[in-house]
């Protein structure tokens, strides 16, 4: 908008000019987004196919510049058009505020002036003694603040403290709501004033570096520019996410958007999309990696030593996306809260007929160890099942905070992690475009308790088939039917060496588990004549009395001989260690568990 923008202009705007404004960007924007297609597919690529000479090099250079001013192009045609939605989205309320000020005006036969100003007629009162007398007619000003204290009587429009004096002035009730139509038109016009000023400003930098040349200075420019209409649209995009619904209302919703209006999310605001739940894999990993780059550099500009440890895993990770795997990465979430966030699918969790998603326990947060291993563990899962059933994708977790220390002795950390894995779930569930997809959860560790409490939950684990538990101190249940997808279906894998699954009771005294592991913790409990069945967090999964299926896997080495105290509570998922628990793992999760090699129960 060019001038002052008063009320008139307000009332009179028409929000649609703007959005069909953006429209014509947008069609620039995808003539740009197909003319670099052109150029890279039908132009670049013919010339790599049917010419070698320094001519052909030299035309190849050439195309590859106008490629990227096509990209340049489109990336800020698109921009411009995410700007003006978001301008007219954003003047929606003040202008609605306005038009309802003025609807009250005209009832109440107020004038409003060309200033603001609202004119009231005036009113018959009667004084303090009963009388009827004429309270004068007046003009009130709009403020965007009202006095902190009222008029003094016997200031003009207040009566005076006796009726008798002759400095009596009647109240007309009309001043008051006068009053109160001026202020709302003032503090409509200011808003729109200040939302006006902040697209102005970001508009009028969505300009083009001089030259032809798409340089390392015009991509941060884009870089920049991105920024700027994020931080100005941003809450008119933000405002739309049905936050606040369930996966399959988000679902809807995005299915719903245009793909023009996909876009503007995706690469204006990545970070609203990528932890979405019930937003398509492809689409939250396009989001992701998006962002992913945005996350570091706002990282790298912080200090402590917690940043660095998340911001070397988070390049790791990066590196990791730009390579060949199989199955193919999806980064399904990503973000710096608490001990980090991280949810990678090795196979797409929308299209594979076989799904799995891994919670990770004990010590696990956003750093190298989890890119090194934890991350390998959900991979092995993937290439083990696609030996049973080629559609498979296998998901690691890292959704919650898992304890670090002493709170792996509480339950808190697993029930706040227990709602974040059935929402995400239940977006797994609606995402995917088969008909009964086959879904197993994973938990290993103190994941096991997050997985367990999430499946105690009203409803159980949303979609969810079969559950294994591997290396478990507990979930906080007494029998395996309490998982809600039946004792059948619930699997174990418990090495005997693996000290966690030997986890003292509640009350039981830990001596035995701190001196002599697994070994010492049997004898304790023939002592003190307490049940070998009980664990910290509730039945051992592994006791015939808990009623789950064990399967076999191998005992790993001994606590107290061995330099690794902890290997055989890690080795689980890992063939190269334990072959028979990864095979176990692969049959359960690609769909035939009657094929896994039982173990007898504790």
């Amino acid at each position: 908008m060019t001038g002052t923008l008063t009320w008139q202009l307000l009332r009179d705007l028409k929000t649609s000019e703007l959005t069909e404004a953006g429209d014509k960007w947008h069609e620039v924007s995808g003539r740009s987004a197909s003319d670099r297609v052109r150029v890279d597919r039908a132009m670049s690529a013919k010339i790599k196919e049917t010419q070698e000479s320094d001519a052909a090099e030299a035309a190849l250079g050439r195309l590859q510049r106008l490629s990227r001013n096509f990209q340049y192009l489109q990336t800020e045609c698109g921009l411009v058009r995410t700007a003006l939605n978001g301008l007219a989205g954003d003047l929606v309320r003040p202008q609605n505020q306005l038009k309802q000020a003025l609807a009250d005006a005209a009832a109440q036969n107020f004038t409003v002036h060309e200033d603001g100003s609202v004119s009231y007629p005036a009113a018959k009162v009667e004084d303090l003694t009963g009388a009827q007398q004429e309270a004068p007619g007046g003009r009130s000003q709009g403020s965007s603040r009202l006095p902190l204290e009222a008029p003094a009587p016997g200031s003009p429009g207040q009566p005076s403290l006796h009726p008798g004096y002759s400095g009596f002035r009647p109240v007309n009730p009309n001043a008051a709501k006068a009053q109160d139509v001026a202020d709302r038109i003032a503090r409509a016009v200011r808003s729109a004033r200040e939302i006006d000023a902040r697209y102005a400003k970001t508009l009028n930098g969505l300009k083009a570096e001089k030259g032809i040349d798409v340089t390392a200075a015009t991509l941060k420019d884009v870089a920049r520019d991105t920024a700027d209409v994020r931080s100005t649209a941003g809450r008119h995009l933000a405002d739309a996410i049905p936050q606040d619904k369930s996966p399959a209302e988000r679902k809807k919703w995005w299915d719903a958007l245009t793909d023009e209006q996909r876009q503007e999310y995706l690469k204006v605001a990545p970070d609203l999309i990528g932890d979405l739940d019930g937003i398509p894999a492809t689409a939250r990993d396009e989001a992701n990696r998006t962002y992913l780059p945005i996350l570091i550099d706002e990282m790298a500009r912080r200090g402590g030593d917690d940043v660095k440890t998340k911001l070397d895993a988070l390049r790791m990770i990066q590196t990791k996306l730009g390579e060949s795997t199989h199955p193919p990465m999806f980064l399904l979430g990503i973000g710096d809260e608490g001990n980090g966030r991280a949810i990678v699918s090795y196979g797409n969790p929308d299209t594979s007929r076989h799904v799995s998603a891994y919670v990770p326990g004990l010590g696990t947060k956003l750093n190298d160890e989890f890119v090194k291993q934890t991350m390998v563990r959900a991979q092995n899962t993937a290439l083990g099942a696609e030996e049973v059933d080629p559609s498979v994708a296998s998901i690691i977790w890292l959704g919650y905070d898992a304890p670090q220390g002493v709170d792996v002795m509480s339950t808190g950390d697993a029930q706040r992690g227990a709602p974040a894995y059935n929402e995400f779930m239940a977006g797994i569930s609606v995402t995917n475009e088969n008909k009964d997809p086959h879904v197993t959860a994973i938990g290993h560790s103190y994941g096991s308790l997050t997985v367990g409490t999430a499946a105690k939950q009203s409803g159980g684990i949303p979609g969810v088939d079969d559950v294994i538990l591997l290396g478990s101190p507990g979930v906080d249940a007494q029998r395996a039917s309490e998982l809600g997808v039946g004792k059948d279906h619930v699997f174990v894998g418990a090495a005997d060496n693996d000290p966690v699954t030997h986890l003292p009771a509640k009350g039981e005294s830990a001596l035995g588990w701190a001196l002599g592991g697994p070994a010492g913790v049997r004898v304790g409990r023939d002592l003190f004549d307490v049940g070998n069945d009980d664990l910290y967090f509730g039945k051992d999964p592994a006791s015939a009395a808990f009623g789950a299926q064990r399967f076999e896997v191998d005992d790993g080495p001994r606590m107290v001989r061995e330099v690794g105290l902890f290997d055989a509570h890690s080795q689980y998922f890992t063939p190269e260690k334990d072959q028979v628990s990864a095979n176990n793992i692969a049959r359960i999760v690609g769909g035939r568990p009657e094929e896994i090699v039982r173990e007898t129960h504790r």
